[in-house]
């Protein structure tokens, strides 16, 4: 998985004042969890852009006065009014100990359902597992070149050795439905064919009376 460097600076003090001011330059107060004893820091709210604002999913590179730490983000808090990053938790990596982290789900190829009108149904944008470090992948594929309309892409029919799902097997995570287009015009088909029945039976009924 790609990783980002994010570059701090240890916190002396980590109290309200401490914090407030911290804030006021500019910078997001941090804590750093999963070793043998949290690691308080700082970092520019500039540093988090590509971290935050983006669909994909990426390690930290964090770098606290030149002691460097694998991690990813845990928690993240904005200010209710200004949506300014206020607080980040990270969790610390470890080789050998496995990690539970949401993976973004990438679609590939053409859905034949779509194509004969159907809806495309994403429900899992991102799929929660649990992993190694080194194991845990920028994305999954789920190749919906199969579905037809009906069709439905189970949390099963990715394939990874290496990664456990942490969804139940019938988790649906991309199906094609029948488009309410589609439904609607097939009902108003119906009514329109019942209604030219109706008014020949009408006129079969009346022409004897003529006569």
């Amino acid at each position: 998985m790609k990783s980002i460097t994010i570059k701090g600076s240890q916190r002396e003090s980590v109290g309200k004042v401490a914090t407030k001011a911290l804030r006021n330059a500019g910078k997001v107060p941090c804590v750093l969890y999963g070793g043998d004893k949290p690691v308080h820091f700082s970092a520019t709210e500039l540093a988090f852009k590509n971290l935050v604002y983006t669909p994909n999913v990426y390690t930290a590179s964090l770098d606290v006065d030149g002691t460097k730490y694998a991690a990813i983000l845990q928690d993240i808090q904005f200010h209710p009014v200004t949506d300014k990053i206020i607080h980040v938790d990270f969790y610390q990596l470890f080789d050998d100990k496995e990690v539970t982290m949401n993976i973004p789900v990438q679609l590939v190829g053409t859905s034949p359902g779509v194509l004969n009108g159907g809806s495309l149904r994403f429900p899992k944008r991102k799929l929660r597992v649990k992993a190694l470090p080194g194991d845990l992948p920028d994305f999954f594929e789920a190749d919906i070149s199969g579905l037809k309309i009906g069709s439905k892409f189970l949390v099963t029919d990715i394939k990874s050795e290496n990664c456990t799902f942490l969804h139940p097997d019938n988790t649906v995570v991309v199906q094609v439905r029948t488009s309410r287009n589609a439904a609607e015009d097939e009902e108003l088909e119906g009514e329109e064919g019942e209604g030219t029945e109706a008014a020949a039976e009408g006129a079969e009924a009346a022409a004897p009376a003529a006569e």
